[in-house]
């Protein structure tokens, strides 16, 4: 049984919503010959019915309450939760019998406990079935909304570029046409990015590893051991004699190592272009 049947919240609205079906339905349509259950007048019926639909409710929120605890422990079956309905009906039709007798001595027992247990059923059953209709509605609707955002976020390119520290705390969020590159410094990371036409760096107490890590499907990628560059950003790739650098052809901003590990990758992610 999917646990958000039984959550908390629902198990309020499940209530409320079966309280407040039950006293409108039967004061409104009085259906299975309720209007002879007690031989009042229309106010009198009302309160007597309201009376009902409370001591119902008092059954159905001990019954929950013990479902709710009784879910933190451990998974319940939908077999477990058809018998936990059955045994609801059948203790809010004791109630109610109680009740029909209390007002009619003469009645037989057997009879009014068999017209309750049905009447009973059929009002819980009602508001039962669309409560949990519409839960499952909301549920399914959320959860494809939530692959959709998921989908969207993995095909769309992204547009801000955000940084958390070690403890996964959100420090620093930056558009990504103005990151540069990232460097590394002991137990810190420098990240690099253009403010205001100027280079700007801002500390971050997180490992290399870490923000590789994070931006694994980014246009940022690892190019030396102290180094992870914006790819967009790089205009040349240049072989020296003392190795390979990326070029970013502004003004004030450094050339950039690339090492033998990663030379072959990077160079064939910049020549062949980031999706």
């Amino acid at each position: 049984m999917p646990s958000y049947i039984y959550s908390k919240q629902n198990i309020v609205y499940l209530i409320l919503s079966t309280a407040f079906f039950a006293l409108i339905f039967i004061n409104l349509y009085k259906p299975f010959s309720s209007e002879n259950w007690y031989p009042v007048s229309d106010f009198m019926f009302f309160v007597f019915s309201s009376l009902i639909i409370l001591t119902g409710v008092l059954v159905v929120v001990i019954s929950r309450v013990i479902l709710y605890r009784t879910g933190k422990r451990k998974a319940i079956t939908i077999g477990n939760y058809a018998v936990w309905i059955v045994l609801e009906i059948f203790f809010m039709s004791l109630f109610y019998t109680i009740y029909t007798l209390a007002l009619n001595p003469e009645r037989d027992y057997l009879s009014s406990f068999k017209e309750s247990t049905i009447n009973t059923a059929l009002v819980l059953l009602l508001p039962y079935t669309i409560v949990h209709l519409y839960l499952i509605y909301r549920e399914n609707k959320r959860q494809l909304e939530k692959i959709e955002s998921a989908h969207a976020e993995t095909t769309l390119p992204q547009k801000i570029y955000s940084f958390y520290d070690e403890k996964n705390e959100l420090r620093l969020s930056v558009n990504r046409n103005n990151l540069l590159y990232i460097e590394s410094a002991d137990n810190y990371v420098l990240i690099w990015y253009l403010n205001k036409g100027s280079l700007t760096k801002f500390m971050l107490r997180n490992s290399m590893k870490a923000i590789e890590e994070q931006m694994a499907e980014t246009h940022l990628l690892r190019c030396h051991r102290s180094y992870i560059v914006n790819f967009e950003q790089i205009n040349v790739i240049r072989r020296q004699k003392d190795g390979i650098y990326v070029e970013f052809g502004m003004k004030d901003v450094p050339d950039i190592p690339i090492s033998k590990k990663y030379s072959e990758r990077v160079i064939l992610k910049f020549t062949e272009g980031f999706v």
